[in-house]
């Protein structure tokens, strides 16, 4: 689908042009972080600033890890890996307030979108569908995987990954069509046909999210009582 589709840099421009970024780090390590002791754990709100923050960090690592391009000026990247986890992980609520303050701080002008940009120019490029997308995605994987709390074993790795797929497929992919129907030269079909080379890696990423999540409710079962 489409994980970095912020416009990296105007299509032919070599992706070997766009700044190298730090190793994708560990989700795992990353929640030691805003939840280092019980303790802190007791302060509700200040867990949810500390969790939202680190999400809307972790989804711009994942967006300036160099990504592929497709032609259409919207790379493949890790972003939609970063989207979905955050929904599945902290909730419709938070997830989705992750993502709004990642694309705050790259619209405010820091280079936290694909290609190491950012600024107001990537509303009038290709990938603006899917920025649009992104924060819908978060908050309806949220939503939608709230029955993993009554789900045990395998079934809750499949609600988790019905949930992260059912959501890129209501908002990034189409509301990411429309973008480059709207910005580029190209018929719906085309625009259509571009889009579906997000499809595959996309379903991967979100393979893997929903794992990681499961991972993530292991280390900390409060996280999965406590997702808003």
């Amino acid at each position: 689908m489409t994980d970095a589709r912020q416009h990296s840099a105007p299509p032919g421009t070599a992706i070997a042009d766009a700044p190298q970024s730090p190793a994708l780090p560990d989700p795992a390590a990353v929640l030691d972080v805003a939840l280092p002791e019980p303790a802190e754990r007791a302060h509700p709100a200040t867990a949810d600033v500390a969790l939202v923050a680190v999400f809307a960090a972790f989804i711009a690592v994942c967006a300036v890890v160099p990504g592929i391009p497709t032609g259409t000026g919207v790379p493949v990247t890790l972003q939609t890996f970063g989207v979905v986890l955050a929904g599945l992980v902290l909730g419709w609520r938070r997830g989705a307030l992750a993502v709004l303050l990642y694309l705050a701080v790259g619209l405010a002008g820091v280079p936290v979108f694909s290609g190491g940009t950012g600024g107001l120019a990537v509303l009038a490029g290709p990938s603006v569908g899917y920025l649009l997308g992104f924060p819908l995605a978060a908050a309806l994987a949220g939503v939608l995987a709230s029955a993993a709390r009554k789900a045990t074993g395998p079934a809750r790795y499949l609600v988790l990954v019905a949930s992260g797929l059912t959501a890129t497929a209501l908002t990034v992919h189409p509301l990411g069509i429309a973008g480059i129907v709207l910005r580029t030269d190209l018929t719906a079909g085309e625009a259509f046909a571009a889009g579906a080379v997000f499809f595959p890696g996309d379903t991967v990423k979100t393979l893997l999210a929903a794992a990681v999540a499961l991972a993530v409710f292991a280390a900390y079962p409060d996280l999965l009582r406590r997702r808003r």
